[in-house]
């Protein structure tokens, strides 16, 4: 009889780790300990399309009423990279570059400068630019 293989489900963050460890407890409540992780559990759950928990973690100042998560003209995240992180105090700013596909179209790139804030221990996204 063959042993099943347990096989554990890199977390689409890219931080090395399986989702179980990495991204998966802030999803279900855990508090992110910077505004980096936030942010990558953020593009976790775009990936994962987890509209709930887009919606708890953006700040309530900018938060949309909802998200549209549907597959018609959503992107498939291709992968992230976090080219910088800056914490002052309880205000941090986190760059990344985030690939995606739309359809059968090339991949493209998502370049954000974004906007956090922690307020009572929580980190939230604020806003972000897009850089030229």
């Amino acid at each position: 009889m063959k042993k099943a293989k347990h096989t554990r489900e890199a977390c689409p963050c890219g931080s090395g780790l399986a989702y179980e460890p990495c991204c998966a407890p802030l999803h279900a409540g855990a508090a992110a300990a910077s505004a980096e992780a936030l942010m990558r559990s953020r593009y976790s759950a775009y990936v994962r399309k987890d509209a709930a928990y887009l919606q708890r973690s953006w700040h309530a100042s900018t938060r949309p009423e909802s998200l549209d998560m549907d597959d018609g003209g959503q992107p498939t995240w291709l992968g992230l990279d976090v080219r910088r992180h800056e914490t002052d105090g309880d205000r941090a700013v986190v760059e990344f570059v985030a690939r995606f596909r739309i359809g059968g179209s090339r991949a493209q790139r998502l370049h954000e400068i974004s906007r956090f804030v922690r307020e009572e221990g929580q980190w939230y996204y604020v806003d972000g630019d897009h850089p030229a």
